[in-house]
């Protein structure tokens, strides 16, 4: 039986705030983010069993995801895995992310598993280019992963842009902010 995904856009990250800030690489949450991720805790179902935590291995991403579901990790004894096939979309700096040794520096004493990170996967070419079909291939492969997976409850905490090719519902795509989906929805 295929699992139930819950799928969370990432908080407010630096980027978010203005447009000026798309300069910034792998931009953390602001003070709003982390409480908009306070308030994701504080409502998303206690009820459901989640097996899984799965984020885009960017930092505003991995930083959403320990905050909003740090009782899950803790209560489930879980690790928030990092999966590159989640990354964002553009080649803006913004939505490049930081090498695997930044990351993993910068979260030494987090429960993150790093084993999916593969070296340059922060560079935007090939498989991790921006263009549409490298998108949707990568969006594909994450839907086929996630299917096959034997856990039940799966969270995902990705990116606006990519929930676009992930979900491919685009009715509410917004050409200005690049997505429809709003902060931690």
């Amino acid at each position: 039986m295929p699992p139930i995904l819950h799928l969370v856009r990432h908080a407010q990250a630096q980027h978010n705030v203005h447009a000026n800030n798309h300069y910034l690489v792998d931009p953390c949450l602001t003070d709003l983010g982390k409480e908009q991720c306070s308030r994701l805790q504080a409502t998303f179902p206690k009820s459901l069993d989640i097996e899984l935590i799965v984020a885009s291995p960017l930092k505003r991403t991995i930083q959403t995801a320990l905050i909003a579901f740090e009782d899950t990790l803790r209560q489930n004894n879980l690790r928030v895995l990092c999966l590159p096939e989640l990354q964002e979309t553009s080649e803006l700096p913004c939505d490049t992310g930081s090498s695997r040794e930044v990351l993993e520096r910068e979260f030494r004493h987090q429960p993150v598993d790093w084993d999916h990170v593969t070296p340059n996967w922060e560079c935007k070419k090939g498989r991790w280019a921006s263009d549409a079909a490298a998108v949707e291939m990568r969006a594909r492969q994450v839907r086929v992963w996630l299917r096959d997976r034997p856990e039940r409850n799966i969270v995902v905490v990705t990116h606006g842009g990519f929930l676009h090719f992930f979900t491919e519902d685009w009715s509410e795509h917004d050409r200005f902010s690049g997505t429809g989906w709003a902060n931690t929805e």
